[in-house]
């Protein structure tokens, strides 16, 4: 039976996988991705970060798209 996952952790893997998608094609070693992009932002384990890499391959770990608009955090929000 497989683990049911939350939105979060969805999300959580495909900023991970487009984080690593990006300087992957730039060359850059996946333990150097992890060391200077991955680790500081998401604070997990070298084992945790290939264990998300490999995840987003299985379908269950698509976000639906009307999911996607719960987690805009490109817009600033004015807290004045």
């Amino acid at each position: 039976m497989a683990k049911r996952r939350g939105v979060s952790y969805k999300k959580r893997v495909a900023d991970i996988n487009r984080i690593y998608d990006q300087h992957a094609k730039e060359g850059v070693p996946n333990r150097e991705i992890w060391r200077r992009y991955i680790y500081p932002v998401y604070g997990i384990c070298e084992r945790t970060f290939y264990n998300l890499i490999s995840a987003s391959v299985e379908p269950e770990n698509d976000i639906p798209d009307d999911m996607l608009s719960l987690f805009n955090f490109d817009e600033e929000e004015d807290n004045g």
